[in-house]
């Protein structure tokens, strides 16, 4: 281009270089007036809220539909159950914490810093019990991890059922955790009356009426587990276990103990409610499987799904979606228009923390042609997301958790998206 001329913006507006132009980054041309643009407007004519309008930051009331939802019929009460992250509302991959989701075994319970203690005792040199001003001094560490229930997509081990993304994948959260972690306090202790670490177990447990008690073999103690007071730079919210909760990066988040009030060093697994009758894969022929602790590898478009349907017509299309792995770092992620016959690469967004969330992209154009979409996760070990048939082919349809399999939405002619299934 010959830099010296310089078009008029009114040539440039009639010219068909801009139409092509406005085609291709999917604008609009402005043809008509439109009165959002020459008009002046309420909230460009008189003063806004104040800086103590919100004296705490909420979300603007045009978000007031990105909440945690709940399935009522899943549980017998809401004392015991759990919600769900709209994680197909959301972008980028640190989740709000006033929109991660929960799970109680017995209701979320107001513990003030002042009268939280945690005591460590068992096969340890010195029993000890220390405040919550006594862990805020250890020095600590910030670590990124996704957190999610071994029951999240557990409804669809028999077929299609719960129809928003919301409902299948959201009992998943990813936030920056701030905390100490747990081999600092067993240190502190002292571990010389264990013996030999490599058959020890620690038992944890919580404050609240369930105690939610659950052993953790000791090499995994004594590796990446953080014992946490700070969530996304603040406090850690009430039913997120304030003030002190466990996290056990990478594995289920029946582990995460929240209220953490007690770890015993013992020498065998306690096998709690919440690890044998709970927590456990049942096979066809009845028999469990244990102490499948790791999230192996999964993934799920969360844009275009039931609750995010294409509004903008026909033209270029983003394709988003969230991939993890309990095992590391999410090394691809491919994408399928027609239900697994052929695959595409996506982009990934920026990594972070190894057992963390990844965002992936697909940059693509849409015609208008019904799609059958599917995302297939690849991690640092070499492991790939399995289809349904290939993980009913191992576990059979008794099974209730660690459901990893890939997950697949149509979506028809108009941009509607449904929950379907293609094994």
């Amino acid at each position: 281009m010959d830099y010296l001329f310089k078009p008029s913006r009114r040539a440039l507006l009639g010219s068909g270089a801009f139409a092509a132009l406005g085609i291709a980054t999917g604008g609009a041309l402005a043809r008509d007036p439109d009165p959002l643009i020459t008009e002046l407007q309420d909230w460009a004519s008189i003063t806004g809220a104040g800086v103590d309008e919100t004296p705490y930051g909420l979300p603007i009331s045009f978000e007031s539909d990105v909440v945690r939802r709940n399935v009522e019929w899943l549980t017998a009460s809401p004392i015991s159950s759990i919600n769900f992250t709209p994680i197909h509302a959301l972008d980028g991959t640190i989740t709000p914490q006033g929109c991660a989701f929960e799970r109680h075994h017995s209701g979320a319970i107001e513990l003030r810093k002042e009268d939280y203690r945690l005591m460590i005792n068992g096969l340890v040199d010195k029993p000890l019990v220390f405040s919550y001003e006594d862990i805020e001094r250890f020095p600590r560490e910030n670590h990124v991890y996704f957190c999610e229930c071994a029951a999240n997509t557990g409804m669809e081990w028999a077929g299609a059922q719960l129809n928003g993304v919301q409902f299948t994948h959201g009992m998943i959260h990813n936030m920056e955790y701030t905390g100490v972690p747990l081999r600092t306090l067993l240190n502190e202790a002292g571990l010389g009356a264990a013996g030999d670490l490599k058959d020890k177990w620690v038992y944890v447990e919580g404050a609240d009426a369930s105690s939610n008690g659950r052993s953790i073999p000791m090499e995994k103690a004594l590796d990446d587990v953080l014992v946490a007071f700070k969530a996304n730079g603040e406090a850690l919210r009430m039913e997120h276990g304030y003030p002190v909760r466990l996290v056990v990066p990478g594995w289920e988040g029946n582990m995460w103990v929240k209220w953490i009030r007690r770890i015993e060093v013992i020498d065998v697994a306690v096998e709690s409610r919440e690890e044998t009758s709970k927590y456990t894969d049942v096979y066809e022929d009845g028999t469990a499987r244990k102490w499948t602790w790791v999230m192996d590898a999964k993934s799920v478009i969360t844009s275009p799904s039931p609750q995010m349907p294409i509004s903008h017509g026909n033209g270029p299309l983003v394709i988003s979606g969230l991939a993890w792995s309990g095992h590391g770092q999410i090394r691809r992620v491919d994408v399928s228009k027609d239900g697994g016959i052929t695959w595409e690469t996506a982009r990934l967004g920026k990594q972070g923390d190894t057992k963390a969330l990844t965002r992936f992209y697909l940059d693509t154009e849409w015609d208008g042609s019904p799609m059958l979409l599917q995302s297939r996760a690849m991690d640092d070990t070499g492991y790939v997301q399995p289809t349904k048939d290939q993980l009913r082919e191992m576990r059979g349809e008794n099974a209730v958790y660690h459901n990893n399999c890939i997950q697949t939405w149509y979506v028809n002619a108009e941009g509607v998206a449904e929950n379907v299934e293609v094994s």
